[in-house]
């Protein structure tokens, strides 16, 4: 080599290094998410959505007053704090004043008001109105400051409050009708475009009073397949994924560009019976079944060993252990005993729905239980459902049995009530009228000794369990997939992407 050439790659050198030097030094830039799933939003209205693709979506748009950090704290989120009175019946919230929608207007009392009135209006259908139900009046003695009066005291409200279920909206909105059909919240990002079944682009709420996003925005693609999206995160075409496959979920850790978020949730994997229709008015027959399910066997069959078995409450402070539930341990024996003395001795035939997509393993669950149950004479026809249309035929209550993924709280009257007590706005859902239920979920409600709200809600769930209108089935994991460029994400055991807020790309 002349050493004029020399000089000339050496120079060239220098002044890469250089550049380099610099590019590092400065600030990195906020970036657009690519992201997917696989099932999409059913809806815009966050007081009304009950399908969980839905949820995830609106927790990044609307806020509550406050919200679950990722061990399941309270902590602010519109409040910037709060106080209960000791008698445990006056609840004051002071709003933070940087709060505002992105219609550019200040979150007010008079907003949080119209919401929970909204949540509170029967005509509403609101998802969580029976949540609410000890409130009596609301005061707005200033724009900053909200006291809800209630009719009792009501331990576990404020983790009733921390949900997309809760969001306040604007009293604008509410009057004018539009809540649905436009989404304006106070959250990290608002909804610039939603092609429903395809794709919704986000851009950051930059007057957001949790601070500025790391992100501009997220665009979401929703590819329906969750293999194709693995294939999008190999190839680099997608940034950051939700999945919800377990048998997916466990290939990611193979790829090296790639890392998986792996948490344990609160959500509940549960076989529904529906008490109103016959012979699962019988509680032989439903208990039957419950002896006839081998829980364990259907997590290692149909979620690849991805999951706990569990009882009803699946929440750290309250769980205990599923084997001292009724008929937790299979056992077939006492199954087609309880048939023979039974309505329905020589057994029955009955349809189960389940979702396509949500959960993707919905149908091999199906599958595992019409198997199990055929020991006992119970035929499965089993009847898998495009989304929405399962949370519309779910709602109304229209199956013999349901296949289902719940949500899970952290409190069990939050979780439970609105099914299980006689005001609840899902009664229709479970089809279960029980006075001893309903009794220990009031008890529990206005119980503020955190030890003995335990023992009452021990005693809620052997009674539930032992009356056999669901049979509960398992606990697993939320899942997302990230490429190594992505940072800061944290997941929840309630499955929310809010911490998108805080992610960075290289």
């Amino acid at each position: 080599m002349h050493w004029t050439n020399t000089k000339r790659l050496l120079a060239g050198l220098a002044v890469a290094t250089t550049l380099s030097t610099v590019a590092l030094a400065l600030p990195v830039e906020a970036a657009s998410l690519r992201m997917a799933w696989s099932q999409d939003a059913t809806g815009l209205d966050p007081h009304k959505q009950t399908a969980f693709s839905s949820l995830r979506l609106l927790e990044l748009i609307y806020e509550p007053l406050v919200r679950l950090d990722e061990k399941l704290n309270v902590v602010p989120a519109i409040a910037a704090s709060w106080d209960f009175a000791a008698d445990g019946k006056t609840l004051t919230f002071k709003l933070d004043p940087k709060a505002k929608f992105t219609n550019g207007a200040q979150v007010t009392s008079a907003d949080v008001k119209a919401s929970f009135t909204r949540i509170l209006d029967e005509a509403t259908a609101a998802a969580a109105r029976s949540n609410f139900l000890s409130i009596d009046t609301i005061d707005t003695p200033d724009p900053e400051t909200v006291v809800f009066h209630l009719k009792t005291s009501d331990a576990p409200i404020l983790v009733a409050m921390a949900t997309v279920n809760a969001a306040i909206v604007p009293a604008s909105e509410i009057t004018a009708g539009s809540i649905g059909t436009k989404a304006i919240g106070s959250g990290p990002f608002k909804l610039d475009s939603w092609d429903p079944n395809s794709k919704e682009v986000l851009s950051a709420n930059a007057d957001w009073a949790g601070g500025k996003p790391g992100l501009d925005g997220i665009t979401i693609s929703v590819l329906p397949d969750e293999t194709a999206i693995l294939a999008s995160l190999r190839a680099g075409q997608t940034d950051f994924a939700l999945l919800n496959d377990p048998l997916v979920a466990t290939l990611v850790p193979a790829e090296a560009n790639m890392q998986l978020n792996r948490v344990p949730g609160l959500a509940y994997n549960v076989l529904q019976l529906n008490p109103s229709r016959k012979p699962m008015d019988d509680l032989k027959v439903r208990q039957a079944i419950s002896c006839a399910v081998d829980r364990q066997q259907v997590i290692d069959t149909a979620l690849a060993g991805e999951g706990q078995v569990t009882g009803p409450l699946t929440m750290p402070s309250f769980a205990e252990d599923p084997s001292t539930l009724f008929c937790y341990k299979p056992d077939l024996d006492k199954a087609k005993q309880l048939m023979k003395e039974s309505s329905s001795p020589d057994g029955f035939t009955a349809s189960v729905i389940a979702a396509t997509g949500e959960p993707p393993y919905a149908a091999n669950e199906a599958q595992v239980l019409q198997s199990q149950l055929a020991q006992i004479g119970v035929k499965l026809d089993i009847k898998m459902m495009e989304l929405k249309v399962y949370v519309d035929t779910w709602l109304k209550g229209d199956f013999d049995m349901a296949v289902a993924l719940n949500g899970g709280r952290p409190d069990p009257y939050p979780m439970y009530n609105r099914y299980f007590t006689k005001d609840g706005n899902l009664l229709k859902v479970s089809n279960f009228v029980d006075d001893t239920l309903d009794s220990l979920m009031k008890q529990g409600q206005a119980e503020t000794d955190p030890a003995k709200r335990v023992d009452i809600f021990h005693k809620f769930e052997q009674h539930l369990v032992e009356q056999s209108p669901w049979i509960w089935l398992s606990t697993g994991y939320g899942y997302t997939a990230q490429l190594k460029t992505v940072h800061g994400f944290v997941g929840s055991p309630t499955g929310t992407l809010f911490g998108l807020a805080k992610v960075t790309i290289d």
